[in-house]
């Protein structure tokens, strides 16, 4: 298989589909299977074995694969060519601007127009999409005849298909595809004439027979052919699941004919099977988990097969899901009501969710009383009372008393004003919040690998307002009520549980792996059962005997620090669950406040020292930026930061009862109830009092430095803080204005995710466009016009329009069927929201769900190109990539929105043996041990290509990892390699404008000008610049740390007064966000430091070193490395300076006096440079400080 997925890339081969693999060797000829390992058919490594491919024969699939195929090779549309290749081709065409000695540059290096200080983004979206490549013309068309589908007796002839074809040289050919190859018939044009033609072209392939018959096709194809291998192979590869983009193309393309892509859309289902061919998706997965893995290569088999599978189900998943929604596909149970109405399509399973935090916020509306809002707020951060605050414990329920008659539910927290309705979806509806949990959950499961135990495979898709939830279907669960074959757990709400040994015994051995206790609870008889699982959790024997398990929406405690109405599904995550019991392993025999308060205190001291390591050690700035790229990287990646909850080494015995603070009712005896409530206490609070504070500070310290909403909610869920508490992390950055708008507009941007989605629930299919650009323009714009009362306006009025209307198209989150009169009376709701209506709701909903209160300033705070970015890849939004005035009034149009994508989370499982070998790989780096973890990595490489290709985000970071093993052996070369690959598949896999592509281009610009190739190098920092701009506008660190970095390409290109110019927009970014005495302020007077000190202004490098002594002596005290290193550079600047002061005293005539005359030359012609770096120097008369570095005599 391997073999033949290779030549399916060789340009030679390409087109070759069907043909099976012969092995020669002396013993004679062997047929290889597609799954035979070679070196068990013979010894290939004598040299006499050779490999012939022989055509086999096609049959209905095969040939119409092979169409597809040969389509897909005569377009150049599959290529996506990254900008660094293009810029790399370019600087290979042109003279090269590094010497072969390896001399530093001589050549001039212009300084690039846009490099810029990324202040006006929104004139540049339409250079971030790269130009469509000039399409490459074979034929005219390749469509399916008429004829089709072959007669009987043609079929007996062995005919498959018909295809009509046009030439470029205008020619009309009926071509038979038949089981043995393709050949040019005699047909007229309504006549089938299955009789060769007088030419008598035929030939194995389709291509092939092209290329006989149309000499304009020869040479086309073999340009295609050149192009395709002119691009990097993995720019050609399809990636499985490709990110949303949220630009298009401006002006939009020309949608021409294709009589090809019209025949797939008209024959393709929704899902991705062929026509009558619905898959199996259930059996596909279980057969493949058991698969044999005892050794390595079967690990992979088995792992590459599982990936495979849930990837395809995933992208079936989504367009089916699409389906439903678009009311293509019925429901199995159209009699019951619409919110539990189920789907059925392509073997998979769908239904609905609802958004119960917007239905809270719509009743608090209702209610319009304030101190209801408040006093029901769904998380209340507590202190001390945490144990009266979960109402009704199940510690209340004396031992060994029947609970029958004192049921009670979290349910009955609920505001009475909110209705029968909103319990029942509480308490039976899937919501939002319990799909997420049952997807965690669904995920820990599979992790935890228990032999026997089987979970379904599951997606969730949200789309154009709706979540729908799919998963593969239970074999039999159709054809019965799911209660007959329950083994395990509760289908009412713990009223009758079920219990059955086989069954219990496989859940304890997964309970064991994922930190969850073996503990008694009541059914509502008062019968006591044994369960090592959430109550709620479902146990069925499927009609194929598997056991499985369902429903793990609690799959880890719930958080006690959580309570009220919509608290129910408030779970702690499991990365939390894994560094904490981490945490009490190691720290049992120390008192817990005392081990807290020393570890933050160490991570403290640590993370100050971080940015500044081995840069005042050694000067090195380029090296030291490299590295922190490196550990910025590590830090936000959720796969690099802590190990998943089903982790075989993971400390075993501190388990938790998933059942406590919840309405189900605990047997055992008190003391153990108490135990167990207590402990999930300890972890909440731990969350509460430990890592939510030490996260905080490592944002402010830049120990974690994510650049926009996504991976600022990867850097929390990484440390295991739920998104819930986001309103806290951002009270806890206030003083710091990068991090105080990106956490308090991510409140904002979440906020209005949801109020999006309940409005493009409603508009009619033709008025999508026009709903969504009037809603970009109430959050951009200032709409306030309105064919509605000032009154009417808010969420709580909409949903009452919505209900009030019978025929309307929601109910509860589902689609409903409408007349087609009521539909064109029906004016839509989205007309009735303005500017000032939607930002009320969305100040009220960050009240109601992230307990936060959005500053009046903040419609003004806004950054709106990254605003409108982070909006549209929430909602799945894709807008025209023009030029946009976001200050007018209404700056959208209904033609400027492109599409309306689907927004997918999945549980696609990879392979943990790379993940772990990725971890050790770290662990070498750090160490230095370059040799060691080059073999680590490239082993875990290798096995994560086998398991899912290389488009995958754990590819390239083991690319990225590579790539600075090499930067640190000083192999440049090898370092660009790794690092494009990292680039291109960051931009397959994440986007063109996601952060880690940004830094892609940041590391490959520091690469090359290891290598001398500035020019190419600076190229791609301006590349970086425009990227981070988009993703987090001008304001950030790591813009700051990038200018720095392209200071230092410009000093050493012999531009110092460019280079200046940008470390002193640097200077001026970190002050303002960072402050004057914080370690990254340091590292950009150190720069000047080292650039005064190349010019030979020995008196301004002094000044400079000065500063940076004085933070860290504060930061890190005097007794600290870097700070001695500091002063070490201190003494060393002030002797060279008083070295030119004595040559000067002497007459003589140096180079380094010319060097401070042209500093002096440079700072006299900048006024406003010497404005900047007064700040720098520390005196206002700065100009006499130059003039003193420079004459060599002390200031007055």
């Amino acid at each position: 298989m391997d073999v033949k997925l290779f030549l399916l890339d060789a340009p030679e081969t390409c087109f070759f589909t069907c043909y099976d693999l012969l092995l020669h060797t002396k013993e004679g000829p062997y047929l290889l299977e597609d799954y035979n390992e070679i070196p068990d058919a013979a010894d290939i490594t004598s040299g006499t074995c050779s490999l012939e491919m022989v055509p086999a024969l096609y049959d209905d699939r095969s040939i119409r694969a092979h169409i597809q195929r040969t389509r897909e090779l005569l377009s150049l549309s599959s290529v996506h060519s990254s900008l660094s290749t293009s810029l790399a081709l370019q600087h290979d065409i042109g003279p090269t601007t590094a010497s072969k000695s390896g001399e530093p540059i001589k050549a001039d290096v212009p300084e690039l127009d846009n490099t810029g200080f990324v202040d006006n983004i929104s004139q540049s979206l339409s250079i971030l999409l790269s130009t469509n490549s000039k399409e490459v013309k074979c034929v005219e068309s390749i469509v399916f005849s008429a004829f089709n589908p072959p007669p009987s007796h043609r079929r007996l002839a062995g005919d498959l298909i018909y295809l009509d074809v046009v030439t470029l040289e205008g020619n009309k050919y009926c071509v038979t595809g038949t089981t043995k190859n393709f050949y040019l018939n005699s047909s007229t044009a309504n006549i089938l004439d299955a009789r060769p033609s007088k030419t008598g072209c035929e030939a194995t392939t389709l291509v092939g027979l092209l290329q006989k018959i149309s000499s304009k096709f020869k040479r086309a194809f073999q340009e295609i052919l050149e192009q395709k291998a002119s691009a990097h192979p993995f720019e050609s590869i399809q990636s499985l699941l490709p990110p949303n983009s949220w630009l298009g193309y401006y002006p939009i393309p020309d949608h021409k004919r294709d009589a090809a892509r019209a025949e797939n859309a008209l024959t393709l289902s929704f899902g991705s099977e062929l026509i009558g061919m619905q898959r199996d998706w259930n059996e596909e997965l279980q057969s493949c988990r058991e698969f044999p893995h005892a050794t390595p290569q079967e690990r992979i088999l088995r792992d590459r097969a599982l990936y495979k599978v849930t990837s395809d189900f995933v992208d079936a998943a989504t367009s089916g899901a699409i389906g439903v929604i678009s009311r293509c596909i019925p429901p199995i149970n159209p009699t019951d009501p619409e919110c539990f109405h189920m789907y059925v399509h392509n073997n998979i399973f769908f239904s609905f969710a609802v958004d119960a935090d917007l239905e809270q916020l719509s009743s608090r509306q209702t209610s319009g009383s304030p101190s209801d809002f408040e006093s029901t707020n769904s998380l209340q951060l507590l202190s001390e009372k945490i144990p009266n605050s979960v109402p009704l414990r199940a510690s209340e329920v004396p031992n060994g008393e029947n609970p029958a008659g004192s049921s009670a539910d979290v349910n009955c927290l609920l505001d009475v004003a909110t209705g029968v309705e909103n319990q029942l979806a509480e308490s039976e509806q899937a919501t939002y919040a319990g799909a997420n949990n049952d997807l965690k959950g669904t995920k820990a499961y599979q992790e935890a690998d228990v032999p026997g135990l089987y979970s379904l495979a599951m997606a969730i898709i949200d789309y154009r307002g709706y979540r729908v939830i799919a998963q593969s279907v239970l074999p039999g669960i159709l054809h019965g009520d799911k209660s007959d074959s329950l083994l395990y757990g509760s289908v009412d709400n713990g009223k009758k549980i079920c219990w059955n040994e086989e069954f219990h015994s496989k859940v304890v051995e997964a309970a064991k792996r994922l930190h969850l206790k073996l503990h008694t609870v009541y059914d509502g008889s008062g019968n006591v059962f044994e369960l090592a699982a959430p109550v709620e959790c479902k146990g069925i024997v499927g009609s194929d005997d598997r056991h499985y398990i369902l429903d793990l929406m609690r799959a880890t405690p719930r958080d006690a620090n959580c309570s009220g109405p919509g608290s129910r599904f408030c779970i702690l995550r499991p990365e939390l669950i894994t560094a904490f019991c981490q945490v009490e392993t190691v720290d049992s025999s120390k008192p817990k406040c005392k081990a807290e308060e020393e570890e933050v205190q160490e991570t403290s001291d640590s993370s100050k020292a971080s940015n500044a390591d081995d840069l005042l050690r050694t000067g090195d700035i380029t090296s030291s930026l490299v590295d922190k790229e490196e550990k910025t990287n590590q830090t936000y990646n959720v796969q690099d930061c802590c190990p998943q909850s089903a982790s075989k080494d993971m400390p075993k015995d501190i388990q938790f009862n998933p059942n406590v603070f919840t309405e189900f009712k605990l047997a055992g005896n008190k003391e153990d109830i108490a135990a167990d409530e207590e402990l999930v206490k300890k972890v909440s609070l731990y969350l509460r009092d430990v890592v939510l504070p030490k996260f905080i500070h490592n944002l402010c310290s830049l120990e974690v430095s994510p650049m926009d909403g996504h991976t600022l909610t990867e850097a929390l869920h990484a440390h295991g803080i739920n998104l819930r508490y986001l309103g806290k992390v951002a009270e806890g950055t206030r003083h710091f204005p990068h991090l105080w708008d990106l956490c308090s507009n991510e409140v904002v941007f979440r906020s209005a995710k949801h109020i999006f989605k309940d409005v493009l629930r409603d508009p009619e299919d033709h008025d999508l466009g026009s709903a969504i650009s009037h809603l970009l323009n109430c959050f951009f714009g200032n709409i306030q016009t309105t064919p509605r009362k000032v009154g009417t306006n808010s969420l709580h009025f909409r949903n009452q329009k919505k209900d009030h209307h019978t025929s309307s198209k929601i109910s509860n989150g589902q689609p409903n069927k409408r007349s087609a009169v009521s539909a064109r009376k029906k004016q839509s709701s989205y007309v009735s929201v303005t500017s000032d209506s939607l930002w009320s709701d969305i100040i009220e909903f960050s009240k109601l769900k992230y307990q936060f209160e959005v500053p009046d300033d903040a419609r003004l705070r806004v950054k709106k190109i990254p605003a409108l970015r982070n909006l549209c890849l929430k909602v799945g939004i894709t807008v025209a990539a023009r030029k946009y005035d976001l200050d007018a009034v209404a700056p959208f149009q209904a033609t400027d929105i492109l599409n309306l994508q689907p927004v997918v989370k999945h549980s696609i499982p990879i392979s943990s043996e790379a993940k772990n070998l990725v971890e050790t790989g770290k662990s070498q780096l750090a160490e230095g041990q370059l040799s060691e973890a080059y073999t680590l990595f490239s082993e875990a490489f290798t096995i994560l290509q086998q398991v899912t290709g290389p488009l995958h985000r754990e590819v390239a970071n083991c690319c990225r990892y590579l790539a600075m093993v090499m930067y640190h052996a000083g192999d440049m070369a090898g370092a660009i390699m790794q690092q494009h690959k990292e680039l291109i598949i960051n931009e397959r896999c994440l986007g063109l404008d996601h952060p880690d592509t940004a830094h892609s281009y940041g590391n490959m610009a520091l690469f090359y000008h290891g290598l001398n190739q500035t020019e190419l190098a600076l190229r791609h920092m301006s590349r970086a610049l425009l990227l981070l701009g988009l993703s987090c506008g001008p304001d950030h660190p790591d813009v700051a740390a990038t200018f720095i970095n392209v200071a230092m390409m410009y000093q050493d290109s012999g531009k110092v007064d460019t280079a200046l110019r940008y470390l002193q927009e640097a200077l001026k970014k970190n002050e303002r966000l960072l402050g004057k005495d914080h370690i990254q302020t340091a590292v950009c007077y150190h720069a000047l430091a080292i650039a005064f000190n190349c010019m030979g202004a020995f008196k301004l490098a002094h000044q400079h070193e000065k500063k940076i002594y004085d933070i860290l002596a504060k930061q890190l005290g005097e007794d600290d490395s870097r700070t001695k290193d500091s002063q070490t550079w201190m003494k060393t600047f002030k002797m060279r300076e008083l070295q030119m002061n004595a040559q000067k005293q002497r007459g003589e005539a140096l180079n380094a006096a010319a060097s401070a005359n042209k500093a002096y030359d440079i700072l006299k012609a900048n006024p406003s440079l010497i404005q900047a770096l007064q700040a720098a120097s520390g005196n206002g008369s700065l100009n006499a400080a130059a003039a003193a570095a420079v004459l060599g005599v002390g200031l007055p």
